[in-house]
């Protein structure tokens, strides 16, 4: 495996456990939640949550620019390259609302 290859499974195992860390977080706010626990409390693990999985999102973004989008650019299929390109722009507009 190159270097590059390894950096990318890196990020994508960093993803993963930003994943994982989101999951059981969620899991404590709801339980939080549930209990009537102090409003400001919840949304200071709310937002942990989110910034978690942004940071995975960043990560994930990376990943697809360096490799799926990379490679599509470099070929000369106009319409796998169109596809890529509205991808892109279709997830970061999601991720920018």
């Amino acid at each position: 495996m190159n270097l590059f290859a390894s950096l990318m499974n890196s990020n994508k195992e960093k993803a993963l456990i930003s994943f994982k860390k989101a999951h059981s977080l969620l899991g404590k706010i709801i339980d939080m939640t549930e209990k009537n626990v102090y409003c400001m409390d919840i949304m200071q693990q709310n937002l942990a949550v989110i910034g978690l999985l942004r940071s995975a999102h960043e990560m994930l973004m990376e990943n697809h620019l360096n490799s799926c989008f990379k490679n599509a650019m470099a070929s000369k299929n106009e319409r796998k390259k169109h596809q890529m390109t509205e991808e892109i722009l279709k997830v970061t507009k999601l991720f920018n609302k």
